[in-house]
């Protein structure tokens, strides 16, 4: 008997001298080794003659007893669940629109960031505007920021585009050459509209058909496009179904002008009279502007490039010479309205 009380006083002895030496030499993260230390208190507490109620109860870390913890971890455990689900749907709604496996790994790889259903939102504006998959993934990998478009700026700037008749298939070209016709302001889109259809005098439908043909047109300012068409339409004489036709607004006024005098110094092409008539038979426009310089001198002007060159020259200078003395008059009139307002 006497020995087994030794056995269990020696037991008692040695039990804290065991647990702080596993504690030692465990591994554990800095949020372990608080509760480990705890626990090692307690026990020792026990060991050395503490009293059990002590020891009945083992407190947790704090952080756990937070019920916003709680409410955090398991938020994100949902949103890791969530993803793979929205991906999924994001990936079967692209391929019922018709967008292959290629065309879905392109987008995703465009905004990685971007929510799926914020992208879908976007496509699904693209599609009903009558885009196929291939141009909606050249157009946004060329404009990536139409995916952090809101939805409804998305919705309302689709609705308009309808009203000026590019919906159906027309926005093809418009998107490619000017993506940002979804991003820029409206008031800008309207007061382009506003110079073809008041100033130009062009009908709707041939506004529907500049836009659709000429979308570059959407960056012109408005007053330089005002003077295109003057240029065109006094100047050189056309018309204007035959200013829609040959897609004359996509052309710089510098490239129209330098050729059109050009010819015309040649004895080469002459305005219309009131009649439409000439003395001699004007070329075709798309012999004129829709062709190379070097084809243009050979079959057109039948002129050598040096005579082009030189001929350039002289048109600049003409031109700087003739803004200077409007220049010139302005500041004369001015000098004279102050004269009458002094006298």
């Amino acid at each position: 008997m006497a020995a087994l009380g030794r056995q269990v006083f020696d037991w008692h002895r040695l039990t804290p001298l065991t647990w702080a030496l596993l504690a030692r030499q465990t591994p554990q993260p800095a949020g372990q080794k608080r509760t480990a230390a705890f626990l090692l208190c307690k026990l020792m507490t026990v060991s050395s003659g503490g009293g059990l109620e002590e020891s009945s109860f083992v407190e947790p870390p704090k952080c756990a007893q937070k019920p916003e913890h709680r409410t955090g971890l398991i938020q994100c455990l949902l949103e890791k669940q969530r993803t793979p689900v929205l991906q999924e749907n994001f990936v079967r709604s692209l391929r019922d629109m018709g967008f292959s496996d290629v065309h879905v790994n392109e987008l995703l790889s465009i905004q990685p960031g971007t929510h799926p259903q914020q992208m879908l939102d976007i496509i699904s504006e693209l599609i009903l505007l009558g885009l196929n998959p291939e141009p909606v993934c050249v157009a946004l990998k060329k404009s990536p920021q139409l995916l952090k478009l809101p939805v409804m700026q998305m919705k309302k700037r689709s609705s308009y585009l309808r009203k000026l008749g590019l919906g159906e298939g027309k926005l093809k070209r418009v998107l490619y050459c000017c993506p940002e016709i979804f991003t820029m302001r409206q008031r800008d889109i309207e007061v382009i509209v506003g110079v073809l259809k008041e100033k130009c005098l062009f009908t709707v439908k041939q506004v529907t058909e500049i836009l659709h043909r000429c979308p570059y047109v959407l960056r012109e300012d408005p007053g330089e496009l005002e003077y295109k068409f003057q240029y065109a339409y006094f100047r050189m004489g056309i018309k204007h179904v035959d200013i829609v036709k040959t897609d004359l607004l996509q052309y710089s006024m510098t490239k129209t002008k330098q050729r059109h005098v050009f010819l015309e110094r040649l004895g080469r092409y002459q305005t219309p009279d009131k009649k439409g008539q000439t003395q001699v038979p004007n070329p075709l426009l798309k012999d004129i502007l829709r062709v190379s310089e070097a084809e243009f001198l050979a079959r057109t002007a039948v002129s050598s490039a040096e005579e082009f060159e030189v001929f350039k020259k002289l048109l600049a200078r003409e031109e700087e010479e003739s803004e200077g003395c409007m220049a010139d008059d302005e500041s004369l009139d001015e000098e004279e309205e102050e004269d009458r307002e002094e006298e």
